[in-house]
């Protein structure tokens, strides 16, 4: 059982950065594979990130690379996600998700999700 505690979020203007974070609980964080999704109003849920349990693999849903980074600190059971040049059109709910597998990118193969955040992006 895995229980994940999302950082606050906050509102930027475009071309900021902001972290996220995500913290977890519960025993074996190193064996789950770690993702963020976001949802807009009005949208599904989309892929964002994901790190993989076993080599720190990770990729990205295509309008974010290059622009968002996510990493993972075992030692803390944490995953991260570094989000620069944000664009409105990166607001949305923020979630991280943890699955006991190797890496997905739909939302429906995750396991334990935390409680969402808020990013807010202004033009």
């Amino acid at each position: 059982q895995v229980q994940l505690v999302e950082s606050e979020g906050g509102s930027v203007q475009a071309g900021g950065s902001l972290r996220l974070s995500c913290a977890a609980s519960g025993r074996a964080f190193s064996t789950y594979t770690m993702g963020w999704f976001r949802q807009a109003p009005g949208k599904e849920r989309e892929f964002v990130a994901v790190i993989a349990r076993s080599d720190d693999s990770t990729n990205y849903e295509d309008s974010v690379k290059g622009r968002f980074t996510i990493s993972r600190d075992n030692a803390k059971k944490t995953v991260y996600l570094q989000m620069n040049s944000l664009k409105p059109e990166d607001t949305a709910v923020y979630y991280c998700a943890a699955r006991f597998g190797n890496t997905r990118i739909s939302f429906t193969d995750y396991d334990y999700w935390g409680q969402g955040t808020q990013v807010t992006v202004s033009s």
